[in-house]
Formats: C-alpha cells, sequence, structure tokens
C-alpha cells in the first residue's frame, strides 16, 4: 500500500499521509521480503527466518513514518518476529546435531566397504540368515554408516499424541547414534536431540527449541541408547547383524536371544522372526523407562515391526511401535513410519 500510495497506483485511501516515493521503494521492498520469506518457509529452506526479520525491522519502520495509519501492523510484525525467533532457535539447536553429524561423515567417508556375501553369515543362527536374505542385505555393500528418516507420533503417559518428522544417522564404528526431531505439542513446535556416542548419551527436549522441557543423561541413558542402537541394527540395516560385537546366545526356532556389546556396555535382547524371514519383533529387558517421580527403571521394551517394502534397495519393515511394558499393562508411546534410508551415502 505505501508502494502504491507513493507512485499513484490504484487510489490507496487507508494511507492520509503523503509518502515519497524512495520511501514508497522501500514499502515494496518488505513486502517483497515477505513474500520471499514465505516462499522460503514453504520450500523448507532454514534461512527463511532471517529474511523474516529483516522484513521486520524495515516494515516496523515504516510503521513508525505512517503510525496513525499503520500501527496495527505492530501486532502483525510482532507475532512475525516471534516465529523468526522461534526460527533462529530451531537452527542453533539442531546445528549441534549438524556439527557431529558432518564430524562423523568426514571420518566414516574413508571406508570403501566390500559386499555382504553368503560367507560373511556362516556363524550367523539361521533365523538371522534368512532374515538378511530377505531382506536382499547379501549381495549389497556392507553398512558402514546410515541414514534414516521418520514420520510418526510420540506421546507420555497420560498425554497426547504429538506428530514429528525425524532425521537420525548411525554409524557403526564408533557406536554412534544422533537422532533430532521436530514434533508439534499443542500447536507448538518442539524439537528434540537424542545423542549416543563413545558410550555416553543424552536427551535434549526443547519447547520452541529455546526452553528445556526435559534433560536426562547418566549411566541409565548409556545403557538404554546402547540398546536402541543394537535395536535400529537389526530392524533397519540387518548388514550390520554379521558384527563381531554381537554374541549370539541361543536359538529356539524362530527366536534368537544375542548380546551386544559396545563401548564397555553390554545389553542383551530377543529377536523374533516368522516363517518368512521378517523380524516382527525385538524385546530388550535392558531399557530404562521414566516413573512418576522422574527416576528410570529397567522396564520391558519392545518393538513391533510389520508392512515389509522395498526401501531405496531394501526390504524393510515400514512401521513400528515402541511400548513399555508397564506392571498396569503395555503402553505404546511412539508410532515410527520410515520414509528412506540410505546406507554408505552422505
Amino acid at each position: 500500500m505505501g508502494f502504491a500510495k507513493a507512485f499513484g497506483y490504484g487510489g490507496v485511501q487507508a494511507l492520509t499521509k503523503n509518502i515519497p516515493k524512495w520511501l514508497g521503494s522501500l514499502w515494496l521492498l518488505a513486502a517483497v521480503l515477505f513474500i520471499t520469506a514465505a516462499v522460503l518457509v514453504l520450500i523448507k529452506k532454514e534461512t527463511w527466518w532471517m529474511v523474516v526479520a529483516a522484513a521486520v525491522v524495515i516494515s516496523q519502520v515504516l510503521i513508525f513514518t505512517a503510525w496513525n495509519d499503520a500501527k496495527f501492523g505492530t501486532l502483525i510484525n510482532l507475532l512475525l518476529l516471534f516465529t523468526a525467533l522461534v526460527g533462529f532457535g530451531t537452527r542453533q539447536f539442531k546445528s549441534r546435531y549438524n556439527k557431529d553429524v558432518t564430524s562423523y561423515l568426514k571420518y566414516s567417508g574413508q571406508f570403501l566397504p566390500a559386499l555382504l556375501t553368503e560367507a560373511d553369515m556362516q556363524d550367523l543362527p539361521d533365523p538371522v540368515k534368512r532374515y538378511l536374505r530377505y531382506t536382499h542385505a547379501v549381495g549389497q555393500p556392507k553398512v558402514k554408516y546410515f541414514k534414516l528418516n521418520f514420520t510418526g507420533k510420540i506421546r507420555k503417559q497420560g498425554g497426547s499424541w504429538m506428530p514429528f518428522t525425524s532425521e537420525q544417522y548411525n554409524f557403526t564404528e564408533p557406536s554412534t547414534r544422533l537422532f533430532f526431531m521436530n514434533a508439534t505439542m499443542k500447536l507448538l513446535p518442539v524439537a528434540g536431540y537424542h545423542c549416543y556416542k563413545n558410550g555416553k548419551a543424552f536427551m535434549d527436549i526443547r519447547l520452541l527449541s529455546l526452553f528445556k522441557v526435559q534433560y536426562q543423561q547418566g549411566n541409565e541413558m548409556d545403557s538404554a541408547e546402547t540398546v536402541t542402537f543394537f535395536n535400529d541394527m537389526c530392524c533397519m540395516a540387518p548388514a550390520t547383524l554379521i558384527d563381531k560385537r554381537i554374541t549370539w546366545l541361543e536359538t529356539d526356532g524362530n527366536t534368537v536371544k544375542a548380546q551386544f556389546t559396545a563401548n564397555g556396555i553390554t545389553i542383551a535382547a530377543s529377536l523374533y522372526f516368522n516363517d518368512e524371514g521378517q523380524l516382527v519383533n525385538f524385546i530388550s529387558d535392558d531399557r530404562y523407562a521414566q516413573q512418576a517421580d522422574g527416576t528410570l527403571k529397567k522396564t520391558r521394551w519392545s518393538t513391533p515391526l510389520k508392512e515389509y517394502r522395498e526401501i531405496n534397495g531394501y526390504r524393510l519393515a515400514s512401521y513400528a511401535q515402541t511400548v513399555y511394558a508397564y506392571p498396569g499393562g503395555d503402553f505404546c508411546y511412539g508410532i515410527f513410519e520410515l520414509d528412506h534410508i540410505a546406507c554408505n551415502v552422505p
């Protein structure tokens, strides 16, 4: 409107004050910046908040020059400035994840993995061999690291479901799991970073990517994330099951019990297969769940799997639940749908 007023287009009556053309050009610039920011949001460019911030500054200065006519635009600018602040917080919070990923990719990029062969599987239990064949892992490169993208929903006991999207990288040597999640809680954005490296783990959950709402670390988290890391190997990267850190303890029909040791932490899990060769469940008693008083307690944890389909050359379960077996009954706190996987590719 300021641009139209300055250049005499459309007979703008809402602005009563005369606006010189050079100032009208700034009104046009502010409009272009807002539109540009909207496009950047739509195409999911993380730099959108910078453009919003610049547009708000210019816009607010212009509002001051026509205060009586445009003062209510200040409310819109405050709202937009708040969204820019959230965007800045998200970028800063995720920068730690991005830095960790970049560091490990540089190290892992030195590997040129050989193909997985039948000879590599000779010491594996028969159900595990069938699983590797079923998932098309045989004949493909051995997996040194992999990237996953999920959509789904997650909740706490007594809480509502929160939709989320996530990105993660897992590296086999050294055992590393970097998981970043964007969720929505009561229409407000929540971000979380789960980091497991060098045998140490932490979970950092932040409202608006700025305010910590949950943070956990310690021996219990280290053990729990070791279980999760092994679960990822079993469910999402079957080729990694030739890893020498896995001890296959016993086989009973289609059920195989295994131990996995990394960074001095040993955990155990039972893998359940069907006759087709699919892994249909993973159960471990070495993971911890948060209790009502905030403490962590060992609680049976399982991840039932289904909906196998071809994903980037592998046949994998595309749907999983995460379930705790509480005394009062099983509680599903997470539903994960696999969107994409890429192995050995940054």
